[in-house]
C-alpha cells in the first residue's frame, strides 16, 4: 500500500503541482525517512499517529538535525498526509496537530541538582520497573548521555573499577564517559530484578530492558523523563535531553574544562559545547535578579 500511495503523491506532485524533478525528489525523501523510522515498528505510512511522528522528530533533534531542516522534513511529511486526505485514504492527518520546531537559538532548559534529586527520588526503588528507572535518571544526569547511547549501553562496556563507561555516538563513533558511584550503584540494584527478566536473545548485553526482555525505544525513555518530573512537580519543560544539559552545565558551574565537557558530551566543535557557557551566564543573570540587593530594594 505504502508503495502504491508514494507512486501516487510523486504524480501529485508532478503534474498536479508542477513542481521540478528536484522539488518531487526532496518530498519523496521526507517520506522515506519517516517510512525508514517507522518500518522497524511494523508500522506503514497510514498506521503513523501523532506520537509515531512526535518520535520521529525527536529522533531527527537527537541525531543532531537542525531546526531548519527539522520544519523543512516536516512541511514535506504534512504535504503527504495532506494528499492522502484530500484522496480519502485517511481521515485524520497525524501532523494537524504537531507544531513546527522553533527556529533560532534558544538556550537548552537546566534542570537543578534538587530537581534532578527529586525526580529520581520519585521512582519506587521496590519495582523492576522504578529500580530501572531510577538507575536510567541517574545514569542521564551522571554520564550525559544522548537516549540513543543509554539505550545502546553494553553491560561489557561498563568498567566498573576504573569509573568509566564506553558509549557509541553519533556516526558510531567510541567514546569514554566517566561513570559516577551512584550511577553504578543504582545499576547494580537494577541488575538485581533484572536478572529475573526472560531476556530475548540479542539483548542479553543490553542494560536497559523493557519487562518484554528487549531494548528500550526512545519514546520510552522520554515518557520516563516526563512522568518522573511530574511526579516530582518539575514545573518545567524538559525531555530527555534535559538532562544532558543538566550535566554539563552543573560541570561548567563546578570549574570544568569546557574542552572536557566537550571530550565528555561527544561533541566534535567545540562551538557546540559553548552554548553552556551561555547557560551559564543566563543563570548567573537570573541569581542576581532574585537575590541582589539592589534588585531587592528596586522590588519594595
Amino acid at each position: 500500500m505504502d508503495e502504491n500511495n508514494l507512486t501516487n503523491y510523486q504524480s501529485y506532485l508532478k503534474f498536479e503541482r508542477n513542481l521540478t524533478d528536484n522539488s518531487v525528489e526532496a518530498y519523496l525523501s521526507d517520506i522515506k525517512k519517516l517510512q525508514d523510522f517507522v518500518r522497524p515498528k511494523g508500522l506503514s505510512l497510514c498506521d503513523v499517529g501523532q506520537s509515531d511522528v512526535e518520535e520521529f522528530l525527536y529522533d531527527l533533534h537527537e541525531v543532531g538535525i537542525s531546526a531548519t531542516s527539522q520544519k523543512r522534513i516536516l512541511v514535506g511529511v504534512r504535504s503527504f498526509y495532506k494528499f492522502l486526505r484530500l484522496e480519502g485514504v485517511l481521515e485524520v492527518d497525524p501532523t494537524e496537530l504537531i507544531d513546527a520546531p522553533k527556529l533560532g537559538e534558544h538556550l537548552p532548559m537546566v534542570l537543578s541538582l534538587q530537581e534532578v534529586d527529586a525526580m529520581i527520588a520519585a521512582t519506587d526503588a521496590s519495582t523492576c520497573d522504578g529500580q530501572r528507572n531510577r538507575a536510567i535518571l541517574e545514569t542521564l544526569y551522571s554520564c550525559g548521555l544522548r537516549v540513543s547511547e543509554l539505550i545502546d549501553l553494553r553491560i561489557s562496556n561498563i568498567f566498573e573499577k576504573e569509573h568509566y563507561i564506553m558509549v557509541f555516538g553519533k556516526g558510531r563513533k567510541q567514546r569514554i564517559v566517566p561513570i559516577s558511584e551512584s550511577a553504578l550503584r543504582e545499576i547494580h540494584n537494577y541488575f538485581q530484578f533484572r536478572y529475573e527478566l526472560d531476556v530475548k536473545p540479542g539483548f542479553q548485553d543490553h542494560v536497559f530492558l523493557n519487562r518484554f526482555g528487549r531494548a528500550l525505544s526512545r519514546m520510552m525513555v522520554f515518557n520516563i523523563v516526563k512522568r518522573y518530573a511530574q511526579e516530582a512537580g518539575v514545573q518545567k519543560e524538559i525531555s530527555p535531553h534535559t538532562l544532558r544539559h543538566t550535566f554539563a552545565t552543573h560541570l561548567l558551574e563546578g570549574g570544568a574544562n569546557l574542552r572536557a565537557i566537550q571530550m565528555m558530551l561527544g561533541h566534535e566543535q567545540i562551538s557546540t559545547t559553548e552554548i553552556y557557557t551561555k547557560v551559564d551566564r543566563q543563570m548567573l543573570r537570573e541569581e542576581i535578579l532574585t537575590y541582589h540587593p539592589r534588585n531587592k530594594i528596586h522590588k519594595m
